[in-house]
Order: C-alpha cells, then sequence, then structure tokens
C-alpha cells in the first residue's frame, strides 16, 4: 500500500469548536495524523510520497471557483478588518432568506458554511490544498500503475461540498480524487464512503452524474450529524439518478448488520460498472469513538479492506473521520492490511 503524506497539515489546528453548547478543543487534531503515520511506521509501511499542489483546473471540476476564490483569501481579509481570532461563521442563509453572497468577509462566511464548528485560521487553506494535492497525486499513480494508494489527508473533505465548507472540512479530497481518476482514464468511479458520518459534499458533488458513482454506510441523519442529508431516499438526480446509494443505520449498531450494509454498496457499485475506487475512509465508526454510536471493534476493520479490495479495480483511500486517537492508527491499518491482504 502505497501512502501519501504531508507535514502541511499542521499548519491547521484551530483554537476550539462549539461542542454541546461549549468551545472546547477540536475533536479533529493533529495527533489523529500522527497515530496513523506511527502505526503505518510499525507495520512497516515506511515510505512516504509528497505531492505537487494539485491545479486550479481540477478544484474547479468539483467546486464553485468563487468558492475556492473565499477559501484562498478568507483569512488574509479577516485579518485585514482587524479580527484576531479564528473564523467562526455565525449567520447563515436559510429558508426563505436571499442568497446573495455578501460583500462583508463575516457574511461571506456564513454564506460559505453550512456548520459553525469549522472554523478558518491562518494555515487552514495551505493545509487544505496539501491534503487535496495528496488525493490528486495518489490518484494519478494509482491509475498509472494500479498499485492501491492511502493519501493520508488532513483535513479531511467528505462534508465539503461545491460551494460550502463544514464538518472539519473544507476541499473535497475524495472528490478531487475521482474526478482525477476520470481524467487519468477510469471510465466510471465509485466513491464508497465508510464513514460514521454522511458524506453530505460528495453526494452534493456527483449527484447529477452517473460516471461516478457514490455509496454510503453511516450514521442515521434523523439522529446524527450532519442530520439533512444522507436519508435512503436520496437516490440521485438528473442524469445521475440511480447513482447515489444510501444505507443509514439506526444508534448502536453491530459489525454484522453494518458490513450487511456495505456489502450492499459494492454490489451496486459493481452492477454500476466502476473500474476504480476511491475510499472515503473514516473509522469513527469505532466502537469509542467520542463523536459517533456505532460498534465496530478494532479487529473488525481489516474485513473493510478486505471486502473492498474484493471489487478489483485500482484504488485510493482518502482518510477522513475518527476521534479515538489513541486507537485511530491501529484502525486504519487494519482497513489497509486487510486490503493488501497482510
Amino acid at each position: 500500500m502505497r501512502v501519501f503524506a504531508s507535514d502541511a497539515h499542521r499548519a491547521h489546528f484551530p483554537a476550539g469548536e462549539i461542542y454541546n453548547g461549549e468551545l472546547v478543543r477540536p475533536f479533529e487534531c493533529p495527533e489523529r495524523w500522527d497515530h496513523i503515520d506511527d502505526a503505518l511506521t510499525a507495520a512497516g509501511m515506511t515510505e512516504r510520497h509528497d505531492a505537487a499542489a494539485v491545479g486550479v483546473d481540477r478544484l474547479a471540476a468539483v467546486h464553485d471557483p468563487a468558492f475556492v476564490d473565499f477559501l484562498t483569501h478568507a483569512w488574509d481579509e479577516w485579518t485585514a478588518q482587524g479580527h484576531d481570532g479564528d473564523m467562526i461563521p455565525t449567520c447563515f442563509p436559510a429558508r426563505r432568506m436571499n442568497q446573495r453572497i455578501p460583500a462583508d468577509i463575516d457574511g461571506r462566511l456564513g454564506y460559505f458554511a453550512f456548520a459553525a464548528e469549522t472554523s478558518i485560521m491562518s494555515g487552514t487553506w495551505s493545509a487544505a490544498l496539501a491534503a487535496a494535492s495528496l488525493a490528486n497525486e495518489a490518484a494519478v499513480r494509482t491509475i498509472a500503475d494500479g498499485e492501491p494508494s492511502f493519501a493520508l489527508c488532513r483535513p479531511p473533505g467528505h462534508h465539503a461540498s461545491i460551494d460550502f465548507f463544514g464538518g472539519y472540512c473544507y476541499l473535497n479530497n475524495a472528490a478531487i480524487a475521482a474526478e482525477t481518476m476520470l481524467a487519468e482514464g477510469a471510465e466510471r468511479v465509485a466513491v464508497i464512503d465508510v464513514d460514521f458520518h454522511h458524506g453530505n459534499g460528495t453526494q452534493d458533488i456527483f449527484w447529477t452524474r452517473q460516471d461516478v458513482f457514490f455509496g454510503s454506510v453511516h450514521g442515521d441523519p434523523a439522529h446524527e450529524f450532519p442530520h439533512f442529508s444522507g436519508y435512503a431516499d436520496e437516490a440521485g438526480g438528473g442524469d445521475g439518478e440511480g447513482a447515489t446509494v444510501n444505507r443509514p443505520l439506526a444508534p448502536g449498531t453491530d459489525a454484522s448488520t453494518w458490513f450487511a450494509a456495505l456489502d450492499d454498496l459494492i454490489d451496486h457499485a459493481v452492477g454500476h460498472g466502476v473500474d476504480a475506487l476511491v475510499v472515503s475512509l473514516g473509522v469513527d465508526t469505532y466502537e469509542n469513538d467520542p463523536i459517533s454510536s456505532f460498534r465496530l471493534a478494532s479487529a473488525d476493520f481489516a474485513g473493510i479492506g478486505e471486502r473492498l479490495a474484493g471489487l478489483d479495480v485500482p484504488t485510493v483511500y482518502c482518510m477522513e473521520g475518527g476521534y479515538a486517537v489513541a486507537e485511530i492508527g491501529t484502525n486504519v491499518v487494519n482497513v489497509l492490511r486487510g486490503h493488501v491482504g497482510v
């Protein structure tokens, strides 16, 4: 398993996030990356590949250029107005409100965000661009030689949509990887999201597309973030009708129920005729994750890799969530070792 990683993620670590009505230390923290990196090394996956910055054209293939421009310049505009703290959105364009993009940076922050727990700081853009670049490079290399790759992306990406950020995500790394695989010669790509939380951004990006199948098994949005996306009746629209499959599951779901849903997604991907795969790899389905409610044990994660390897197509894993920091490395490595059969 080839590993793409970069220390550039360290530039991003906001001072806090809003959780249960309090400002707390972010669950999405640099130690997550460190524990995964240490576990990869202990498993013998010692070589690391970096990546050149992904091109603007690739970002524009999945994101609105106005959104990318906002992320690129947001911090400079924020500080130019004399603000010192992290950028936390406080006003959102809700139902029946005007959807114009405000001139003021505080207004644009709310316009391009969908959740207040995700803030922007001085190093957010450089870290997000580096994560997207890792996913892009992994996709290029994997299509070229067929060797599976793991992009150790931080910040994660699957909640970032065409034109908004949230859920710790700014650029959609998995969507960028899928678009790159198509550009490099794949005809139909599957994005299978195994994170506990629904990949609302990825679904939105590919909603009207038939060349990208999106399948997700996740916590029922009636109970879990992001709440307004990921219901079973969401199946794609327009030309993409039927190319989206959601399998929301109840709090407390055990491994056997969860794997039955994953097997169903894999069957749909096979039926869709995919010839390449991107995996949004969240390991927050772990039984002791602090902000999730599924019941997978560490040993169960090998089965994820084993099943996905059965598709027998070029595969890129992009790191998403997982907040039981001490165990995150073990759980990620179990998935990757399951895929390569060691």
